[in-house]
């Protein structure tokens, strides 16, 4: 309960400052599992997606974050866990894993930090394993507008990909690569698409 006040008070706030307009949110059906990959831009890209999609999400963030005791507290109450980077943070792989199974939603970066594709656009591996290791499709979001109070915001939400057919608890790094290089293929285009 606590957590639909939390994100009606998100939603609410994100609706006086930011004007979010959405594409393509038919995408997301209403049950089964998903991994959203978007691309990272700004504090504000997870606060955005939590509050505008219609299905409860849960978001991977840098663990750094939860230092911060409301952003903890915050963070718990609208789904968001921490993952350590730059190392195997093998609990948060299991619980990403576990949600997908139980037909949850789970959002990532899969930039691994901000503004990853000014930097040089590559996706982190993470991403492709999960998709990988559950046959759960990827949706790729490309996050576009300045994230400044008053300015549009848009959401362009694309079809979902299938890698089912490359499924396997110990995929090959080639593979991980292609998947991980279409992921982010999409998600750029995505971005890119005329305002």
């Amino acid at each position: 309960m606590l957590r639909k006040i939390v994100i009606f008070l998100v939603y609410i706030f994100n609706l006086v400052v930011f004007r979010v307009e959405k594409n393509g949110e038919e995408n997301i059906k209403e049950k089964g599992a998903y991994l959203i990959c978007a691309n990272h831009r700004s504090n504000w890209d997870a606060p955005i997606l939590v509050s505008n999609l219609k299905r409860k999400v849960y978001v991977m963030a840098k663990a750094e974050l939860f230092k911060n005791k409301f952003i903890k507290w915050f963070g718990r109450k609208c789904c968001v866990f921490p993952v350590k980077r730059g190392m195997r943070d093998i609990e948060s792989i299991k619980y990403s894993l576990n949600l997908l199974k139980d037909g949850e939603i789970l959002v990532i970066f899969p930039e691994g930090t901000r503004n990853g594709m000014e930097k040089n656009g590559k996706a982190q591996n993470g991403v492709a394993y999960m998709a990988i290791r559950t046959g759960v499709p990827v949706i790729p979001v490309g996050i576009q507008g300045e994230m400044k109070p008053f300015k549009k915001v848009k959401l362009n939400i694309g079809e979902p990909l299938d890698f089912s057919q490359y499924k396997t608890n110990k995929p090959e790094k080639e593979i991980l690569d292609r998947v991980s290089k279409e992921i982010m293929d999409n998600i750029i285009m995505l971005t890119n698409e005329k305002k």
